[in-house]
């Protein structure tokens, strides 16, 4: 990310779907100019091209990676606030367009940290990550249907058989009762046209992952596949963004909440911050980690461990801190360029012992 460096001007700029409004400081905090534009690019570049190197301050949002990489190319210093962490504006119950781009230029005036500036991805990894969130929408939208046929057949007494998801269409046909074939055929032949549209998607994923070649050092781990390893490279993007391996886990939201006052510490749900589809594919990953189907290596032996415990480490919980460490380690491999070896800490305290 560019070194913030004192402007003249700051601009906080609250972005609306379809108009956007704005409010400029000098270095006094004092209000300048204000105005309204239309969310499109030629407005904003009629009303922000041409003028003096200023900080624009915008929030993350459905426009904020377009709008962030346009007044960049129009000569300005964009800072993208992350959303969740400016609680001076989503608590505001005063919450108005107006006052809420005040806040933002002055927030970045008086110390841009308060913002909790985030980096966009470039144009070209967001697209290419758009094929991976089409798939999961079409997965999320084809389960959803799945469930209200199952649920629409158990309402009459009858029940579907379980069966694989990509195969649902073509097993339940001769299943499904005689009052319900009107109501639940379009849902059936639904289903089977987003299977094959998922199946295709996967076929481009799997091609799309070869122009990443990075992705195969992370697919050298146990029940990491081209989805995964493509969603982590393009949402990451620059392994040497963080000094630590273990900083990713935070980054992704799957640390616990702590709730410290006076001597007590308390451990809430876990962040859920950053990306939630990688963090949701990375669970999946730990998921069959667990499962009856993975393989010994060292982030089974640890989550089966903390399943041993029992206490506080349920089954949700151990998928967490599996998928933490996960997270932490498919980092490390991307850095280092390293073989995997997935006993490589059980085979360490062999040799110690």
């Amino acid at each position: 990310m560019e070194k913030n460096i004192r402007l003249e001007l700051v601009v906080g700029l609250d972005v609306g779907d379809k108009k956007s409004r704005y409010a400029i400081v000098n270095r006094e905090g004092e209000i300048v100019e204000e105005g309204t534009v239309e969310t499109n690019r030629e407005a904003l570049t009629a009303s922000f091209g041409g003028r003096q190197r200023m900080m624009v301050v915008i929030e993350t949002g459905t426009h904020s990676p377009w709008i962030s990489r346009l007044l960049e190319e129009l000569g300005h210093q964009v800072l993208v606030a992350n959303a969740r962490k400016v609680a001076a504006i989503y608590l505001n119950r005063r919450k108005r367009d107006r006052i809420d781009a005040i806040t933002l230029a002055r927030l970045g005036r008086v110390d841009p940290e308060l913002l909790h500036p985030i980096r966009h991805r470039g144009q070209e990894a967001q697209v290419d990550l758009s094929m991976i969130r089409s798939r999961h929408a079409l997965v999320k939208a084809r389960a959803n249907l799945i469930g209200h046929a199952r649920g629409l057949v158990k309402s009459v007494g009858g029940r579907l058989r379980d069966c694989d998801t990509d195969n649902f269409h073509q097993r339940v046909r001769d299943q499904i009762p005689a009052e319900l074939q009107a109501s639940l055929d379009p849902i059936v032949k639904a289903i089977g046209h987003m299977s094959r549209e998922i199946r295709k998607l996967d076929r481009r994923i799997q091609s799309l992952s070869q122009r990443y070649p990075e992705t195969e050092l992370l697919r050298q781990v146990d029940r990491v596949g081209p989805i995964t390893s493509v969603a982590y490279v393009l949402t990451i993007e620059d392994p040497e963004r963080f000094v630590q391996s273990r900083s990713v886990g935070p980054y992704l939201g799957l640390i616990p909440r702590l709730d410290q006052s006076g001597e007590t510490t308390r451990q809430g749900r876990i962040t859920k911050e950053g990306d939630p589809l990688l963090r949701s594919l990375l669970v999946q990953c730990a998921q069959q980690i667990l499962g009856p189907f993975g393989k010994d290596c060292d982030l089974r032996r640890f989550g089966l461990r903390l399943l041993e415990q029992g206490g506080r480490y349920g089954k949700k919980r151990a998928v967490v801190a599996v998928a933490r460490k996960l997270a932490v380690l498919l980092h490390h491999l991307w850095l280092t360029g390293e073989t995997y070896d997935p006993l490589y800490n059980s085979k360490k305290e062999t040799v110690t012992v």
